[in-house]
């Protein structure tokens, strides 16, 4: 494919425009001023929150493609345990070959204010080799929390999104089958003791990312709500509130504050690079100050050819494979190049005037950082 002038597009250099084209494309996104939120958005009432539950569980009724109890023998004996439960008495020295039980972990989030006899959303996980879980039954399984206390029971047939099928030496898979859900699968049995309020009233609210700035127009939002002084900066994480003793007002309390509108404070310059993907995201307080940047490559390419080596005819020699390696090492011309950038958009054009690509960008932003140009802090994910 060619261009204007006949320049010649390589697959390389077109991976790399559309590359600068999509990072020119989130500039509109992210350049875009920030806009007043509801504090429920923001930040979250201390002690209101999810908790994790997790337990050890059986899947049966699988079609032959459970676990192999001579790989996983702790299916086997959860199974026998189970049974003398249930008043079955399994002979000693038994060799159970099930390959329709599957040994699992179940996991749950038990949402803030749980009571007894509400539903959960189940996650079950095979833990040892099954093949699918497709057609299985989870068996009552106990769920605990961190403390070690049963809060819910998880139990009944599993959805699985994943397929698959083999014949002759050939699989084929869609999606994972090891795993599966189970909609309202469990059943809360005891709920999470919480008492907001409980220090007179007193209550507390946590933002997600801490910053002076934006607890300090919280509690300015907040008091204007009310029309007196009820929130209280505590650091740059915490508000503390005057709330109701009375459990109805508390609650009208919370709800109003929740509804507040506050304006956060615009995020630190930031840059995120992603070294397993490459992905380099930067937000829009970053800023690039005058600097000389040389960007080059240095090519490698290794060549290898296998050629036959046969002895003679009446020889007692052996015939052997010669490799034949050639090794060709090239770099590309590099030139200093002026770089600066006031807002987003003219860090994006400088950066993307050096033609890198994102592997080779993340270099070269950590060497910006470090000569002081780049006005931003690196994270790398």
């Amino acid at each position: 494919m060619r261009i204007n002038n006949m320049q010649r597009i390589t697959p390389h250099t077109l991976g790399k425009r559309v590359w600068q084209l999509g990072i020119m494309g989130l500039i509109c996104l992210l350049a875009m001023p920030v806009q007043a939120e509801r504090i429920r958005e923001l930040a979250n009432f201390s002690g209101v929150r999810d908790n994790q539950l997790v337990g050890y569980g059986l899947v049966v009724g699988l079609d032959n493609t459970g676990d192999q109890t001579t790989q996983a023998p702790f299916t086997s004996q959860s199974l026998t345990n189970m049974l003398s439960q249930l008043g079955v008495t399994v002979p000693s020295g038994t060799n159970l070959q099930l390959r329709n039980v599957a040994a699992v972990m179940v996991t749950a989030d038990l949402p803030p204010f749980s009571r007894p006899g509400q539903r959960l959303d189940v996650v079950v996980s095979s833990i040892a080799n099954a093949r699918s879980l497709r057609g299985g039954t989870l068996l009552m399984t106990p769920m605990k929390g961190a403390d070690g206390d049963t809060y819910a029971i998880a139990q009944g047939n599993m959805l699985v999104g994943g397929a698959g099928a083999q014949a002759g030496g050939s699989s084929v898979q869609i999606n994972q089958q090891a795993t599966g859900r189970i909609p309202n699968g469990g059943l809360v049995e005891k709920e999470v003791p919480l008492n907001l309020g409980s220090n007179g009233g007193t209550l507390e609210l946590q933002l997600d990312d801490a910053d002076f700035g934006t607890v300090q127009r919280m509690v300015t939002a907040i008091n204007n709500e009310f029309g007196r002084s009820v929130a209280y900066g505590r650091n740059g994480r915490v508000i503390a509130l005057d709330g109701p003793v009375d459990d109805n007002e508390r609650v009208n309390f919370m709800a109003r504050v929740e509804n507040v509108n506050v304006t956060p404070m615009e995020a630190p310059a930031r840059v995120v690079l992603n070294a397993r993907t490459g992905s380099v995201v930067m937000n829009s307080a970053v800023t690039l100050r005058e600097a000389a940047v040389a960007h080059g490559n240095l090519s490698i390419m290794i060549d290898t050819q296998f050629g036959v080596s046969q002895p003679n005819p009446f020889g007692e020699g052996e015939t052997a494979v010669v490799p034949d390696t050639d090794i060709d090492i090239e770099q590309q011309e590099a030139y200093l190049q002026v770089v600066e950038g006031a807002d987003l958009n003219e860090v994006v054009n400088a950066l993307n005037a050096l033609g890198a690509t994102p592997q080779d960008l993340m270099s070269i932003l950590e060497a910006l950082r470090a000569s002081g140009s780049l006005r931003a802090e690196l994270e790398i994910i």
